[in-house]
């Protein structure tokens, strides 16, 4: 588990430190933001594109197998991303990256199903959680200093130690036998009933959206629109994950305790209070506004990752538990996309330029304002959905 844990750093760590470096990034390629942009999106988009192969090569070859190569991928992209000569070079050395980051995140679900009882599943996920939630504190945080100490390359070659110790604790931990199944052909897509998990993986997006909106539009604004240092922006924006920390593991037993429905509804109502509040009290009350706003979203979205993963993994039989397990990932880094990418040009749109360099701090509010009004919107939506099929089947 403690392996497991560390896979999950790895791969949002590799998620979350780069956004803190786009503002230098834009500086050092005398690039624009939407250039610079893809620096995140490239990660995510191969990220996303992978896991559904990567859950079925798990099924078929083996889930530590395949997680080992991962591990090894990740290695050497974060490597190559750390020494990529010019900006479209880094972006290609990112994708590879989110290819390697596929195997973590998807078979490392997959590998803690295999470890956990039915009824302690909740609080292995809410580890996940957790950890997930560590990656993202630290990526805000030690990137905003590694850029300000070693310039943008340190956030990428700070990665590399952690992936090969990562690598060499799973080959000495993880059983042989991990993840095999005696079937040569594992399910597909076609033997699976996706539609009945098709709520709980559209809400997972909706979720996914917001939680990269923060991410992406988070240091713009507290950067240009609030005028805040690089290294106070990386430690406001550790905040919330440094919150998630200390509510994963207490989500996990929730869910144990209360049951994966009712908790789901907790966290989606405190998700979409927290978007509200995003676009209300930042422009009112600064970063401290913020902070306030984050202190509602992020607990909520604690609570609804423990929920949402166990309702989708607790009855998967374990020939499919791969490719669903890669379905849920699926649908979480393409919300990640659509959070860094079509909520970060709502963004731009508010704010009335690309280059925010050149915008008024009132306009950068005005931005943010409008995005996470919108967020708010989707996280209504995504209560609709999530509790739908209840009403239905009732």
């Amino acid at each position: 588990m403690a392996t497991l844990a560390l896979s999950m750093l790895l791969s949002s760590l590799g998620t979350s430190i780069a956004n803190i470096a786009l503002p230098a990034l834009t500086d050092a390629f005398s690039a624009p933001f939407h250039h610079v942009q893809w620096v995140v999106i490239a990660y995510l988009a191969a990220l996303t594109a992978s896991v559904v192969f990567v859950g079925r090569f798990g099924d078929i070859y083996g889930l530590r197998r395949m997680y080992l190569a991962g591990l090894g991928l990740f290695s050497i992209a974060s490597m190559c991303c750390g020494l990529a000569p010019s900006l479209w070079t880094l972006i290609g050395a990112r994708a590879l990256q989110g290819v390697g980051a596929a195997f973590l995140m998807t078979l490392t679900i997959a590998l803690v199903r295999e470890t956990a009882s039915e009824e302690r599943m909740g609080r292995a996920m809410g580890l996940l959680g957790t950890v997930s939630a560590l990656g993202t504190a630290l990526g805000p945080s030690l990137g905003g200093l590694l850029v300000s100490v070693t310039g943008w390359r340190g956030i990428f070659l700070v990665q590399v130690p952690l992936a090969v110790l990562t690598l060499i604790l799973a080959f000495a931990s993880l059983p042989h036998e991990a993840g095999r199944t005696e079937e040569r052909h594992p399910a597909s897509l076609r033997t699976v009933r996706v539609t009945t998990l098709l709520p709980n993986l559209l809400v997972n997006l909706l979720v996914a959206a917001i939680m990269m909106t923060t991410l992406v539009v988070g240091p713009f604004y507290l950067g240009f629109g609030l005028g805040l240092r690089e290294t106070l922006v990386g430690l406001v924006m550790s905040v919330g994950p440094m919150i998630s920390i200390f509510s994963g593991v207490p989500s996990g037993r929730a869910v144990d305790a209360w049951g994966a429905q009712r908790v789901l509804g907790v966290g989606l109502t405190m998700l979409a209070a927290g978007a509200f509040l995003l676009s209300i009290l930042p422009e009112s009350f600064g970063a401290v506004g913020y902070v306030l706003a984050i202190i509602v979203l992020t607990p909520g979205y604690q609570l609804f990752q423990a929920a949402n993963n166990t309702a989708v993994m607790a009855d998967i039989p374990k020939d499919r538990r791969g490719l669903i397990s890669a379905l849920l990932s699926l649908s979480r880094n393409t919300g990640l996309i659509l959070g860094a990418s079509a909520m970060g040009a709502v963004f731009a749109f508010g704010v009335g330029t690309g280059d925010f360099k050149q915008a008024s701090p009132m306009a950068v509010a005005g931005g943010m304002r409008l995005t996470f009004h919108l967020a708010g919107g989707l996280m209504l939506i995504a209560l609709g959905v999530a509790f739908w099929p209840s009403k239905r089947d009732a």
